[in-house]
């Protein structure tokens, strides 16, 4: 492709060079429009490799890239908990020991093949791009591509999984950041670096931090003229702290960091470096400063707590200050929605990117897609946890249906869950989802002396949790007269949309008006319970649009607006 467009811009210099008649310039705009289109996307489209730039990552003509996509977990390192499996099948050596004990290890292995084959495929691909991401994450285990024991013998089967992949993005203009998962010994001493004995032996014996090294170098050597590739996530969630791992190991995190970076640079000089803190990402006190012109630090950020909670990232963005280079979200999700949507918008706002995580797993509401439970799975998920192991052949018809199952045409698609990650239309926008530019600008509340008690603690807006004892992040707002949220909400195609919303009216009649894009929908709610207002239908252009709800008298709770 890279040949084909550089033949393309030759092609221009010489006809400018040589001054062909001007007869001859409808058959020359011909051609290049012929080369053009054979080409796909135009040449202003094609993916360029990415640096930093102070705070920003940037592409080669200037522009500042956010990298918002979705992570490509359980594919080349299958996570137990995303196939509803127990501490037997916790992780992928686990699992795979599960499934060559109920169906013998021949079959298991051309099981394993098909599994990988089959899991992300370029339709992924082209319906990750199609949806509005740009980038993927692909989760590595060094398995597929070393082995694991003796002298480091190369394996061939990762390689080509991951030049698939590269390919593919290439051609549907996503990037791919390469992410190191399961390192050699294990990083975390968790399942989720494949852990042969729950131990972080990366960290206990230099001969993993040696093999580790080699793989990078190959890796890198292997994509150093890939401009589709956006960088190298050199270790995923190292050293967490409530084993002890990170008290006794980080401080060798660094130092291994740079080391891996100078043996990187020596083959390629090209590719960002990305870094995450220890203690699941989030520990950055291991960070110095930067020894690499060229780094981006990583976070990770999950909302579990119970209430809801939107939790602050001011630390990272005083460490962006101290380390003048990028800071970046490289796993989030595993929740709901409304967490989806504040926690994007809030990434956003404070010009950092994101990579939703994951893609798709087994039989999950919360994910873009899920991949349908198949018969009989039931008992393989109770032999995971310690229960009786499945006949041969009902665990065989089992793992077969899950090959079918897993591929993206016959998986079941949440388009809410990706709309509220990119926070476009059609969509439920939650009254707590107003904007992050503060007071004055996305808010308006009489007292604000006082900070919310849920959801977000740091803004004067009143936020109620609705069932505090539960997980979800069922809330509302609260306003008087005089008070006001705004939101955004992304609108990819000019369209025609219902709007709706739902409040109730604890003291009486509430008057509101819902503002969107300089016209006004009068609301009036006179109930106690909760109520569904239908405004009818209102045009949206394409690109961001914005959305005002202002009391005007009264007091109103308010729960959500309805764009669909």
């Amino acid at each position: 492709m890279a040949r084909a467009h550089a033949f393309l811009v030759k092609l221009i210099i010489s006809f400018r060079r040589h001054k062909l008649p001007s007869t001859s310039a409808p058959l020359f705009l011909a051609v290049v429009l012929l080369i053009q289109a054979s080409l796909g996307d135009g040449i202003a489209a094609q993916l360029t490799f990415l640096r930093t730039h102070g705070h920003d990552i940037i592409n080669e003509r200037g522009e500042t890239i956010l990298l918002r996509g979705v992570g490509l977990g359980n594919w080349m390192l299958p996570e137990g908990y995303m196939w509803k499996f127990g501490r037997d099948g916790d992780r992928p050596r686990r699992i795979e020991k599960m499934v060559a004990d109920m169906i013998g290890d021949e079959p298991s292995q051309h099981f394993w093949e098909a599994f990988r084959r089959n899991y992300i495929t370029e339709a992924d691909i082209r319906r990750i791009a199609d949806l509005g991401f740009n980038s993927v994450r692909p989760a590595l285990n060094a398995r597929l591509f070393l082995t694991e024991t003796g002298p480091p013998v190369r394996v061939e089967e990762g390689y080509r999984l991951l030049d698939d992949l590269v390919a593919w993005c290439r051609k549907h203009q996503l990037y791919v950041i390469i992410d190191m998962h399961g390192a050699p010994g294990g990083q975390t001493g968790q399942n989720i670096d494949d852990s042969l004995d729950d131990q972080p032996r990366l960290f206990m014996d230099t001969h993993y931090q040696d093999r580790l090294v080699d793989l990078w170098v190959s890796i890198a050597n292997r994509y150093k003229n890939e401009p589709a590739v956006a960088g190298y996530d050199l270790l995923n969630e190292p050293l967490p702290e409530r084993t002890g791992a990170a008290a006794k190991y980080k401080h060798l995190v660094e130092p291994l960091y740079q080391r891996i970076t100078r043996a990187i640079r020596e083959v390629d000089s090209r590719h960002m470096i990305i870094l995450e803190g220890v203690d699941w990402a989030n520990d950055w006190s291991i960070f110095t400063k930067p020894f690499d012109d060229n780094l981006v630090y990583q976070c990770h950020y999950y909302c579990w707590d119970t209430p809801a909670v939107v939790k602050n990232i001011d630390r990272y963005v005083r460490h962006r200050e101290r380390l003048n280079a990028p800071v970046w979200v490289g796993e989030t999700g595993e929740r709901d929605g409304g967490i989806y949507w504040a926690t994007t918008a809030y990434f956003e706002a404070n010009n950092i990117g994101w990579s939703f995580w994951p893609w798709k797993k087994v039989d999950s509401a919360n994910a873009p897609f899920s991949i349908r439970r198949p018969q009989h799975w039931s008992e393989l998920v109770a032999y995971s946890q310690g229960g009786k192991r499945p006949s041969r052949e009902v665990a065989q018809a089992a793992l077969d249906e899950l090959i079918l199952n897993l591929r993206i045409e016959n998986c079941d698609f949440f388009p809410g869950v990706v709309n509220s990650i990119l926070r476009q239309t059609p969509a439920r926008i939650e009254a707590e989802n107003f904007g992050f530019g503060g007071a004055g600008v996305s808010y308006h509340v009489r007292d604000r002396s006082t900070k919310s008690a849920h959801y977000r603690p740091d803004q004067s807006v009143k936020v109620t949790a609705a069932k505090p004892e539960q997980r979800s992040s069922d809330v509302y707002v609260t306003l008087s007269e005089t008070e006001w949220t705004s939101y955004s909400i992304h609108n990819r195609n000019k369209g025609t949309f219902d709007l709706i919303v739902r409040a109730r009216a604890p003291f009486g009649a509430g008057v509101a008006t819902l503002v969107r894009d300089g016209r006004s929908y009068p609301l009036r709610f006179e109930s106690k319970d909760w109520t569904e207002l239908n405004l009818g239908k209102a045009p949206f252009d394409s690109g961001l649009q914005s959305l005002k709800l202002e009391v005007k008298r009264g007091l109103l709770d308010f729960d959500w607006i309805d764009v669909r």
